[in-house]
């Protein structure tokens, strides 16, 4: 088979492995705004994703409303504190961490599942979470997008559903992902900020990729 004639060049295919390797979960912005054609190439990425049955679960919120992500920002601080206080002797630590930049990101796009899923069986009849699998996909696929338009974006999780769907008018069976703060940043990290902050290391290969079977300890 002549696995040029499928394949991207040399530098389309390295392009692809440096956003892989160097996208990071921004947490410090700019708060100068995404051009427009910018946000749309974004979003028609996440639009793009791989989903199971093709049932295309995402629904992407953009916030325009200055009320309305200041009302997403005290929620999101109250969880910090509530999460903290779960964390025990790691509260102190976890206090000093920078966990979000929703007050100085360019745009605020909350991330959720449709309603209706239920009648989506196709791929979920014995994994239902599927659904939430390919929004996950279309995050992903928005934050490669993203650092490779030189773009920061952060993925915001610490926040009630419940709070979030009624604060955004969402109907019965939908419900918010996450929180997506996206915007230019004055560089890149140049490793996974909790990492460099000591919270937590990258697993190495070994720990994560097994061979037919789940190892024996």
């Amino acid at each position: 088979m002549n696995e040029t004639f499928n394949s991207f060049t040399d530098s389309e295919r390295n392009a692809v492995y440096r956003a892989i390797a160097q996208r990071r979960d921004m947490r410090h912005f700019a708060s100068d705004p995404v051009a427009p054609d910018v946000m749309q190439r974004l979003i028609d990425a996440a639009l793009h994703a791989p989903s199971v049955g093709f049932m295309q679960p995402w629904r992407i919120v953009r916030i325009t409303c200055k009320d309305v992500r200041a009302q997403l920002h005290a929620a999101v601080e109250r969880e910090r504190m509530l999460t903290a206080d779960a964390l025990g002797e790691r509260r102190d630590a976890f206090m000093k961490l920078k966990v979000e930049g929703m007050r100085e990101c360019a745009e605020v796009l909350v991330m959720a599942l449709m309603d209706g899923r239920e009648h989506h069986v196709f791929g979920r009849r014995t994994l239902p979470e599927m659904d939430l699998a390919s929004v996950a996909c279309a995050i992903q696929n928005m934050w490669l997008a993203a650092r490779a338009e030189g773009i920061g974006m952060g993925w915001v999780s610490l926040f009630d559903p419940r709070e979030i769907a009624e604060l955004l008018a969402m109907p019965p069976g939908a419900r918010p992902v996450a929180i997506l703060c996206i915007g230019h940043v004055e560089r890149f990290y140049d490793a996974p900020m909790l990492e460099t902050e000591g919270w937590a290391k990258r697993r190495p290969p070994e720990e994560c990729v097994f061979e037919n079977r789940w190892p024996t300890k």
